[in-house]
């Protein structure tokens, strides 16, 4: 530290303010200390700049994987948050930890981090409570069923519903069925995305004069493939699919193609709150409602290290999906139940 103050013609005390950002520094003098830092190779010490400040720099993403799969969409949440961290220069951990709370707790007993991002937010979450009580800073990609007060990020589930049945009427679609992830507990009946995906499909189709008709199936593709076998033999006059289930989708289409239901000509398959990157891996391409993900994987860090500086956080934020059309919707054929009966033999 003292080459690096000598190199940069300041004192010792100037570069540990720098080092361990506990103080602040003229934009300048601070360049002068970085250039001179990167000349000489030195490298920040984490450990001390922790005794130091009291501080870790280090953020956590706390997702119930155990519980709930992660798959391709949430990592680009993750991806995403640890980004945005590391542009502001802290770190960013995955905490795989239940939904319950307890081991959160545990955890942050530990001092590991400075905050914390939480994801898969049920509607009466434990772990909200575990984090006010502990007075850690937090923000949530999600939300309970009364945020106020609290940090959060969330999809606009009203406005990507309306989006999605806009294009599926727009193609002339009345017959439509809502596909979302059977829960893999009761706990994740109150899963805040879940919940509110389905209420906005009911409102939404209710103001459209179409019947809600909402079906749940496991988050796999052998979920999708048993679901598209018993959508033909119950719902014969189905032309459109929502479906809310991204490891699911696939296995929905093939199983319409083993039954000879041709996609997207005998019925359309949209899928919701997705990445572009799952909608690519299918044959065909998945028409998408593509999720923010990237947006709010940078809007939850930035919302929890507002909160550890002390400057003032970002308005919380709604952001819907955006519609990405592909290969799977078409206009809807002239009679429902012809192609999907004549095709199953």
């Amino acid at each position: 530290m003292r080459d690096v103050a000598e190199r940069a013609g300041v004192s010792i005390a100037t570069v540990s303010f720098v080092v361990n950002n506990t103080k602040r520094v003229a934009p300048a003098t601070r360049e002068r200390i970085e250039a001179a830092m990167a000349e000489l190779g030195f490298r920040r010490n984490v450990v001390a700049r922790a005794l130091a400040s009291r501080r870790t720099h280090i953020l956590a993403v706390a997702y119930p994987a155990l519980q709930h799969r992660l798959g391709s969409t949430a990592m680009g949440f993750i991806t995403s948050a640890a980004s945005a961290a590391s542009e502001h220069d802290y770190h960013l951990v995955l905490w795989p930890v239940d939904n319950d709370g307890g081991e959160l707790s545990e955890l942050m007993r530990e001092g590991l981090v400075d905050g914390i991002v939480l994801m898969e937010v049920l509607l009466h979450d434990p772990r909200v409570d575990t984090l006010l009580s502990a007075r850690m800073p937090f923000a949530m990609i999600g939300r309970t069923a009364d945020p106020t007060g609290l940090a959060f990020v969330d999809i606009d589930f009203e406005v990507t519903v309306e989006k999605g049945l806009d294009h599926l009427q727009g193609l002339g679609h009345r017959e439509i069925v809502f596909v979302s992830e059977r829960p893999p507990s009761e706990a994740f009946r109150a899963y805040g995305a879940k919940v509110r995906a389905e209420a906005a499909f009911r409102r939404s189709c209710a103001e459209r004069g179409l019947e809600p008709v909402i079906v749940e199936c496991a988050q796999n593709a052998a979920g999708g493939r048993e679901l598209a076998h018993e959508l033909i033999e119950a719902r014969p006059r189905t032309t459109a699919i929502m479906i809310m289930n991204e490891h699911a989708a696939f296995g929905v289409v093939s199983g319409l193609a083993r039954r000879g239901v041709r996609v997207p000509t005998d019925l359309s398959l949209l899928s919701i709150s997705t990445s572009s990157d799952m909608g690519a891996t299918s044959d065909p391409v998945l028409s998408i409602m593509r999720s923010p993900g990237k947006e709010l994987g940078r809007l939850g860090v930035e919302l929890v290290i507002a909160q550890l500086e002390g400057n003032e956080p970002p308005g919380s934020r709604l952001l819907p999906c955006e519609l990405e059309p592909g290969e799977s919707t078409a206009p809807a054929p002239p009679s429902p139940p012809s192609p999907m009966i004549m095709n199953t033999s």
